[in-house]
């Protein structure tokens, strides 16, 4: 019988999700749901000193807004728990201590001061710093000896010296590396903690976990642990390794440098599900030419056989672009409840139609941040230059456009009905009368009613929006303006 698939994103609660970190999140969950397996959480909190207080909540929310539903963890449990790494810290020295009863790890006894000076050493010697295996051959009678006295000590892994260890990675295919130039990494820390490494191993294999999905980084550190688990007679997981996203071709995307977190975007106005589908495409190229998934089609669509071996570039405009797609997939009521924040920051006015108003802003929206100043208007009119009547391709200037209003004024001003229908007909109807192209009349019309060039909507649905004692009060101060 084949393994069911088992992933785990194991993150480190350092405060934010930054985006390559969610991408690793979303590529381990569809390999595991591509596959019917189980996806797992597990936080890795061991390193005490980069642990933020409420950080595990943000892992929480950004995986539960993004639709990542995990089948074990920290909150909901599981067979193989607990999976919060600093709850496991008891056995991790059991099985150091079985690789060293085995030949496979050994107590070393160095102090700084010894370590710093091999180090330098080496450094002057242009090789690359690592252990040079000074405790690698002790007798146990030595160790013995060592262990009685309370000398400090660590366990490194022993790395065999000669030869070659291959790996394969669904990514990056077969890789071999030269055993001699191996460290033999600390397993065990002088505070008794296991490292980031050796914890990742055991804790890999005690979870029953098949594939591991990570970034390219630890491509250097594979051979070791596959020595691990050949050392314990384990297993070794399938490896996808993911190359980094970055900010530009030398810059990794790096909080510390401003770059925007998962919820920095989503406080920017961008849809969870949008930003969750540009992630996906950071490193993966779909086969065809769709570009728009749901989390569903996504699963149906990835491939691992689709990830890059380069780095991806963070491309905001094709975020953007991804984001005004899926806004205008929305129904329009989902639009307005969703937009409403940003149309009540941009429009104080109570009885303005959103129903209206949603119709227009939604075609025109790419990211809800950028209504407030479409609609900044229709509270109150701002100053605006009469330059603005002028546009080339309408034909029309300062002295057209005086025209034009008081025409459009003796029009609207007899309106009892004020609606878009009645509006729109009694314009039209002017525009015919007079022989005018449309723009003739409704590019005045909207500079007038919003001071603006662009808005959502013209000047039809503008004044249907403004209501028609206030299109009149606008129609007089552009009549003024002009005159």
């Amino acid at each position: 019988m084949e393994k069911t698939v088992r992933t785990r994103f194991a993150p480190s609660p350092t405060g934010y999700m930054h985006i390559g970190n969610l991408r690793t999140a979303l590529y381990t969950y569809l390999v595991a749901r591509k596959n019917k397996g189980k996806f797992i959480l597990r936080i890795e909190d061991t390193d005490q000193g980069r642990y933020v207080e409420g950080a595990v909540d943000v892992i929480y929310n950004t995986l539960k807004k993004t639709g990542l539903t995990w089948d074990e963890g920290p909150d909901i449990g599981g067979p193989y728990g607990p999976y919060i790494q600093s709850q496991r810290m008891a056995m991790f020295k059991e099985y150091a201590l079985q690789l060293v009863e085995s030949g496979h790890a050994y107590y070393c006894f160095c102090d700084k001061e010894r370590l710093e000076e091999v180090r330098t050493i080496q450094q002057a010697s242009g090789m690359v710093p690592k252990y040079d295996g000074h405790c690698r051959n002790l007798s146990p009678e030595e160790v013995k000896e060592k262990l009685d006295a309370g000398i400090p000590y660590v366990i490194r892994q022993k790395c065999p010296t000669e030869g070659t260890t291959t790996f394969h990675d669904e990514v990056f295919g077969d890789i071999t590396v030269e055993n001699a130039t191996l460290d033999d990494q600390i397993l065990i820390k002088a505070d008794g903690m296991p490292t980031y490494n050796f914890a990742n191993v055991v804790d890999d294999h005690t979870m029953h976990i098949t594939h591991v999905i990570r970034g390219n980084e630890y491509l250097s550190s594979t051979p070791k642990y596959n020595l691990l688990y050949e050392a314990f007679g384990w297993d070794i997981p399938v490896y996808i390794h993911v190359c980094p996203v970055m900010k530009n071709a030398n810059e990794k995307l790096s909080k510390r440098n401003g770059d925007a977190s998962f919820e920095d975007l989503v406080e920017k106005g961008y849809l969870e599900e949008a930003v969750l589908n540009y992630i996906a495409l950071l490193g993966w190229a779909p086969k065809g030419e769709n570009e728009i998934f749901s989390l569903d089609e996504l699963i149906e669509a990835f491939d691992v056989s689709g990830i890059s071996r380069s780095p991806a570039i963070f491309d905001p405009v094709k975020l953007k672009a991804i984001n005004g797609a899926y806004i205008r997939k929305l129904s329009v009521d989902e639009f307005i409840e969703r937009a409403l924040p940003y149309i009540r920051e941009g429009c104080k006015k109570e009885d303005v139609d959103l129903r209206l108003l949603g119709e227009l802003l939604q075609p025109r929206t790419e990211l809800f941040t950028d209504i407030p100043e479409q609609i900044d208007f229709i509270d109150a009119l701002l100053d605006y230059d009469i330059g603005m009547y002028t546009h080339k391709k309408m034909k029309t200037n300062s002295e057209t456009s005086l025209i034009a209003l008081k025409a459009i004024k003796e029009v609207l001003a007899p309106l009892s009905d004020w609606r878009l229908e009645t509006i729109h007909d009694a314009l039209f109807a002017l525009i015919e009368k007079m022989g005018v192209k449309n723009g003739y009349i409704l590019w005045p019309l909207r500079v007038a009613v919003s001071g603006k060039q662009f808005t959502p909507g013209g000047g039809v649905e503008l004044a249907e929006i403004l209501g028609k004692e206030e299109t009149l009060r606008r129609l007089d101060i552009g009549i003024e303006k002009l005159s």
